[in-house]
């Protein structure tokens, strides 16, 4: 039986050893990277094509949902299981919008991860059986957005200029990790200023903390 294919996608690296510890014990699963980032993670789906990425929401420079939606955007055949501490609705619905067919909490036994990995390799979905029914039957209605959501107001460009900025990230820095130039990232801060209401880089970093798309704390 040729083994599932997987890449841990997480930079707490305590998570990622211990994750990765009690999957390769498992005879039908073999690990095959491991990454801290989403660019990373992207790259390495392109060049290792794994059955499942079992990736963290919450990663600098490019978040989980961010990462999900370049990667199911490329066509790839990788099944993405999002691992977060976040119950919170928004969180679940950006996911699964994003291209994930599999949502974990972070604190779930490693029974269930094995129960994911078997079922959305199989091409179910499967979400975490502490996320609530209600939480269920809006993604099957295909809930839209909640007002405010940083995924709902932000374009995808937006969302990832205000990642790196939160960061710490200087406009020069921003630019030549984008490819841009200097004054089209001065352009969209303006814009995601303009859009959220929000006037100082310290409120926006709260923002961003705030809608998952950093893991700073």
């Amino acid at each position: 039986m040729t083994p599932i294919t997987i890449i841990i996608a997480d930079d707490h690296r305590l998570f990622r050893d211990g994750l990765r510890t009690l999957l390769d014990k498992q005879k039908n699963v073999r690990v095959v990277a491991e990454t801290t980032d989403g660019a990373e993670t992207i790259s390495a789906v392109v060049e290792l094509k794994p059955d499942i990425v079992l990736m963290d929401i919450s990663m600098s420079e490019l978040n989980g949902i961010e990462a999900a939606r370049r990667i199911a955007s490329q066509g790839a055949a990788t099944r993405i299981i999002m691992l977060s501490m976040h119950s919170d609705r928004r969180f679940i619905t950006e996911s699964l919008k994003a291209g994930a067919v599999g949502y974990l909490l972070k604190d779930c036994a490693f029974d269930e991860v094995l129960l994911a990995v078997k079922a959305v390799n199989e091409g179910a979905i499967y979400l975490s059986s502490r996320i609530s029914e209600s939480v269920i039957k809006d993604y099957i209605a295909m809930a839209k957005s909640v007002p405010g959501s940083a995924f709902s107001v932000l374009s995808a460009r937006e969302r990832e200029v205000l990642q790196l900025l939160a960061e710490g990230k200087s406009t020069k820095e921003t630019a030549a990790k984008l490819h841009v130039s200097v004054k089209t990232v001065e352009t969209h801060r303006k814009q995601i200023m303009d859009k959220l209401d929000i006037h100082s880089v310290a409120a926006l970093t709260r923002y961003a903390i705030r809608e998952g798309l950093t893991p700073l704390e």
